[in-house]
């Protein structure tokens, strides 16, 4: 039994061959899907006797396959999607919270500049420049930006971001403290919490934002007197045992294993949370000079370590770093700055 039906139908007035077959509806104004040289306006008659002879030899109409015109994606659509992979491969809370903030900014940049609805496929160096490169942004603010908008446009325009060039950022050399002691006092009647992480950032020269942030009881040993860091806590990569300072152990008061120091539970206190309470210290300062930081506390640390010791060496240990040469920038405040590696004396 044949599936199929052949039939002569009108369309607008002229005639049109009308296929059925399994269950598709197929209209034919001419032969050429048979490889015949037949309008059916001429013949109709016959050019349906050719299809209904082919379709009994096994031919079959073909679905005419739908052109979709590919709508380019839009760069703020790209950047949301960027964003959902960061989360789906397990980005950091800090980095995934940079990124939608780039979301809002390019947003702002796109309707300051007329550029509503950008599409990838006009983008341009020139549009990653100008988003960059503003007048209240400094060369180190221009350059984290950029370190993040570029993972996030990476699937679609892989070298595109990174082929932007940005001015070089000038060093920022947190100024030590000449008073330390009236400073870690001011801060100790301000905030326990902010004293207790200045006072180990300068004691045990760790960094504060998240090495001592994020210390639970567990890190400290028994007796207190050292702190085991793991490489994947630390920016240099390497495991560490940091000695810490009897002033400091002192004022500790040895909690529950795995509690945070700070919360008092294993949750550590939110990533913003130190650098929220030295801006609130600062404002209402009357003995912070311009230019002393948070981590003017580990630079002042450093420096003392090194009038003590004279070793380059236990310095970049204390310090955490992985080059001698980043120790040696530390040391800026001691008028050495043109020392070189091969300058120090040897162990």
């Amino acid at each position: 039994m044949n599936n199929f039906k052949v039939s002569i139908r009108k369309s607008k007035s002229l005639p049109i061959i009308i296929i059925y077959c399994d269950g598709k509806r197929h209209r034919y104004w001419s032969g050429k899907a048979i490889e015949i040289k037949l309008r059916c306006i001429d013949n109709p008659t016959l050019l349906k006797s050719a299809f209904e002879l082919k379709l009994r030899e096994g031919w079959r109409p073909q679905l005419k396959k739908k052109i979709v015109k590919e709508v380019p994606i839009t760069v703020i659509k790209a950047l949301k999607q960027g964003v959902e992979l960061k989360i789906k491969q397990g980005c950091s809370e800090r980095f995934i919270k940079d990124s939608k903030r780039i979301v809002i900014l390019w947003k702002r940049y796109e309707s300051e500049q007329h550029l509503k609805s950008l599409t990838l496929d006009k983008l341009q160096p020139s549009h990653i420049r100008n988003f960059l490169v503003r007048p209240n942004w400094s060369a180190k603010t221009q350059r984290t930006v950029k370190s993040t908008l570029s993972p996030l446009l990476a699937e679609f325009k892989p070298h595109l971001v990174q082929s932007v060039k940005l001015k070089k950022p000038t060093s920022t050399l947190h100024k030590p403290f000449d008073n330390i002691n009236e400073i870690l006092e001011d801060i100790k009647a301000y905030n326990k919490q902010l004293y207790l992480c200045c006072l180990m950032t300068y004691g045990c020269l760790l960094r504060p934002h998240r090495e001592i942030r994020e210390l639970t009881w567990s890190d400290f040993s028994d007796d207190l007197k050292y702190i085991h860091l793991s490489g994947n806590r630390n920016k240099s990569g390497r495991n560490r045992i940091v000695p810490v300072p009897s002033y400091i152990r002192d004022i500790l008061a040895k909690g529950k294993k795995d509690n945070n120091i700070f919360s008092g539970r294993q949750q550590p206190l939110n990533q913003d949370y130190f650098k929220t309470l030295w801006s609130r210290f600062k404002r209402q300062s009357k003995t912070l000079e311009q230019g002393q930081t948070l981590y003017s506390f580990r630079h002042s640390g450093a420096i003392e370590i090194f009038k003590r010791t004279g070793s380059i060496t236990k310095l970049q240990k204390a310090m955490g770093h992985s080059s001698i040469n980043v120790s040696l920038t530390y040391l800026r405040g001691l008028e050495i700055a043109e020392l070189k590696e091969e300058d120090m004396p040897l162990i």
